[in-house]
């Protein structure tokens, strides 16, 4: 047995509460190592002549990611507190994996064990409930449609009458998408996450000049009270953008700080290397976003920054009931005041959803005490290997299985997934005009566990590369939209709104298709079960199902849900660059 292999630690990832009474744990093992696992468990303080009473709950192998595989099992906590160990079966011998290393028996005394002292309410991970049924539509206000021209700044050129440029205007605002909601609702949109609306200087608003103002070429606040209520009547939650690890330039205790250099009272709100401060070097002596001058780095740590930018937080909720925060570079900002962050927006709205931009693996802003969600570009990354670049399948399920196993389930559940956003190029641009393959990524996407968004006008066709090609004026001539791809993602919602092993089940399981083009897995909650079958391919590809399935019934929500069909046959056809979903 590989000893070096067997990895538990107590981190969320391998120990997360279901809630008080309910904990789930999860171990790696090499791969193919280990044959079985049962998880040896009691309560500390449960003794009878002088004998710890422990049980044994078998362990279910759940995925394998080519290094390792995952086992996992959830167990009741009759007194909410736990002692456990893990009795490890190859085919050779066993051995009992405990927090002090491994034994040839299980130990009787408990001080060997791994421990959950207790579990409290507090710390069970616990996101907004509406989340994981949430289908978001990113909008970026300078470009989704404008509705009142007197707003425009002295720049904006006519809708779409040039390619947007890095400081290009077109008059987007509040107005137009408050103009367009009715669009938006027959889409199926239940949540809207607007780029930043404060005050600032550019057209994306991320060098914000004020974070208790309005942009005025966005509306006043009596025109977002109005958005918002207008959202809330259909149903559609709101999500602002803010971005709190830097300002802008013309922030005015930055500017204090550029007129007054070290005697300047705000001198300790950014991080000045030297004096004064030089915004025209390659790289500026003093921190910044990246090395954008323009950008300077909050001190978060400051209290009067943080009394500033926590005050702003809970303002936007207190007066205009937004629903969520997604928070920009929120990597770089320190964990301190995440934590704080948490405290003051949810006292203020318990079930506001906080959603930090972080691209990498993000378990450390996971646990509970921070935030709710991240945007899961590791996710993209995974779809787009398989469907785009021709990764082998067998590779995609290993990535996709290590990606997914690396939080626990109520996180997956929540995660903010997409295909593309401000900060990429679109998705059909990435996939070389090529719709057919553009809808496997979505259905990929709708498939897997979180809250997927469509970033605005990918839903009717629109092209464009980075920034700022991604940012083009929203097109509204029904003649130039692309009405089927329309079509395909209300069906995506639909499925997502009608079952609930679509996207948000209770396991997955990868299938070897046999095929090297051919992604198959099967999505099960308490009371339905999908096998799902892709073809990334040019050609036609004959599959086996999976032996388990042979011979039941099932329908194929493609043909429609009169077609049901009973097969005495194992082997299916999947269309060039198409899918299958078969409700079992």
């Amino acid at each position: 047995m590989n000893k070096a292999a067997i990895i538990h630690t107590q981190e969320n990832r391998h120990l997360y509460l279901v809630n008080s009474n309910r904990a789930t744990v999860r171990i790696q093992t090499a791969v193919g190592d280990v044959t079985s696992i049962q998880l040896i468990h009691g309560d500390p303080y449960d003794w009878r002549e002088g004998k710890w009473l422990s049980h044994e709950s078998a362990m279910t192998l759940i995925g394998t990611d080519g290094t390792h595989d995952y086992w996992s099992t959830t167990i009741h906590l009759p007194h909410s507190r736990l002692r456990y160990a893990f009795k490890l079966s190859s085919n050779e011998h066993t051995l009992v994996f405990t927090e002090r290393g491994f034994f040839n028996e299980q130990p009787a005394h408990i001080s060997p064990y791994f421990c959950l002292p207790y579990a409290h309410d507090s710390e069970v991970f616990s996101p907004p409930d509406w989340v994981e049924q949430t289908v978001w539509y990113q909008i970026f206000p300078e470009r989704f449609a404008n509705g009142d021209e007197s707003l425009n700044p002295a720049q904006t050129l006519p809708w779409e009458s040039a390619e947007p440029k890095p400081d290009s205007f077109f008059g987007g605002d509040l107005e137009g998408i408050i103009q367009n909601l009715d669009y938006l609702e027959t889409l199926g949109i239940s949540g809207i996450y607007l780029t930043p609306i404060f005050k600032a200087f550019s057209n994306h608003k991320y060098d914000t000049i004020d974070y208790f103002e309005l942009d005025p070429q966005f509306g006043d606040k009596q025109t977002l009270k109005k958005f918002v209520t207008a959202c809330h009547e259909r149903g559609i939650r709101v999500m602002l953008d803010a971005v709190f690890n830097h300002s802008g330039y013309y922030f005015a205790p930055f500017q204090d700080v550029l007129h007054n250099g070290a005697s300047s009272k705000y001198a300790d709100w950014f991080h000045p290397h030297e004096f004064p401060l030089n915004s025209s070097l390659a790289k500026p002596n003093y921190e910044t976003f990246a090395f954008v001058g323009s950008m300077p780095k909050l001190n978060t740590t400051h209290p009067e920054v943080k009394n500033y930018l926590l005050k702003a937080a809970r303002y936007w909720i207190e007066e205009f009931d937004i629903d969520g925060w997604r928070l920009d570079v929120a990597n770089e900002v320190d964990h301190a005041f995440w934590r704080e962050f948490r405290q003051a927006v949810k006292t203020v709205k318990q079930d506001v959803y906080i959603l930090g931009e972080i691209w990498h693996q993000a378990g450390a802003w996971l646990q509970g005490d921070q935030f709710d969600a991240v945007m899961n570009y590791p996710l993209t990354d995974a779809i787009q290997d398989y469907v785009l670049k021709n990764k082998p399948v067998q590779e995609v399920q290993k990535s996709l299985s290590r990606h997914l196993f690396s939080y626990p389930h109520p996180v997956n559940k929540v995660q903010f997934n997409m295909l593309g956003s401000h900060d990429t190029a679109r998705v059909l641009t990435v996939s070389d005009q090529n719709k057919n393959l553009v809808k496997l990524q979505y259905f990929l996407l709708f498939s897997f566990p979180g809250s997927p968004c469509i970033y605005y006008g990918d839903e009717i066709g629109m092209s464009g590369d980075n920034d700022p090609g991604c940012r083009a004026c929203m097109i509204w001539d029904p003649e130039r939209q692309d009405s089927d791809m329309y079509s395909f993602l209300q069906q995506l919602i639909g499925w997502k709104n009608q079952y609930k092993a679509f996207g948000n089940y209770d396991a997955l399981t990868f299938y070897d298709s046999r095929h090297k083009d051919v992604l198959m897995y099967a999505l099960s909650s308490s009371d339905e079960t999908f096998v799902v079958l892709v073809n990334r391919s040019q050609q036609s590809a004959a599959v086996q199902l999976p032996h388990s399935f042979h011979s039941k019934p099932y329908k194929d929500l493609l043909v429609g849900q009169s077609q049901s069909q009973q097969t005495s046959s194992s082997e299916l056809s999947v269309e060039p660059e198409a899918f299958k979903l078969l409700k079992f």
